[in-house]
């Protein structure tokens, strides 16, 4: 009698359990492929780009950011010859939602450095906007746009446009 007893109240149990709720993990590491539109800034024309990007969750919707670009793109100042684009950034956003789903809004500090016969170096702050979808519990996929203002003595502003898919893993 007391087993049956224990074989109901624990079957009373299992039916009553609510369903579990996932916990997303607070840092993340991931690749992304992209395009970048230079708008001729530093006499560079679009390219695509393979980037490394890194996330930390702070609090109440925020996440520090960072993505490392690299692109190859050509140089209209020098007879279309290809050039090396490096591009990173560290920044702040917003997810308005912490679900499967996270859409977001944030802003980045760039830099950009091309590798010509003399380096040319330049500033920026970037608005972004994005999604990333969650394929399961440690694993998104995510879209991102965003769009900079580049910064440079003697020069006027310059602007450049990039949009990517990446893949992130966290942990």
């Amino acid at each position: 009698m007391r087993t049956l007893l224990y074989t109901l109240g624990f079957a009373l149990a299992l039916l009553g359990a609510t369903p579990a709720q996932a916990q997303f993990a607070n840092r993340s590491l991931g690749l992304s492929l992209g395009y970048m539109d230079f708008h001729r800034t530093s006499g560079l024309d679009e390219a695509f780009f393979l980037g490394i990007d890194a996330s930390l969750y702070i609090e109440s919707g925020f996440e520090i950011v960072s993505l490392s670009k690299i692109a190859i793109p050509k140089d209209t100042t020098a007879d279309d010859e290809r050039v090396v684009v490096l591009a990173p950034s560290i920044g702040v956003r917003y997810l308005f939602s912490e679900e499967s789903i996270r859409p977001y809004v944030g802003t980045d500090i760039s830099y950009l450095a091309v590798f010509k016969e003399s380096i040319n170096n330049l500033v920026g702050i970037g608005p972004n906007v994005g999604v990333d979808f969650f394929v399961s519990d440690s694993v998104s996929l995510g879209l991102r746009g965003q769009y900079n203002f580049y910064l440079a003595l003697n020069e006027d502003v310059q602007t450049s446009l990039s949009l990517s898919a990446g893949v992130a893993a966290y942990f």
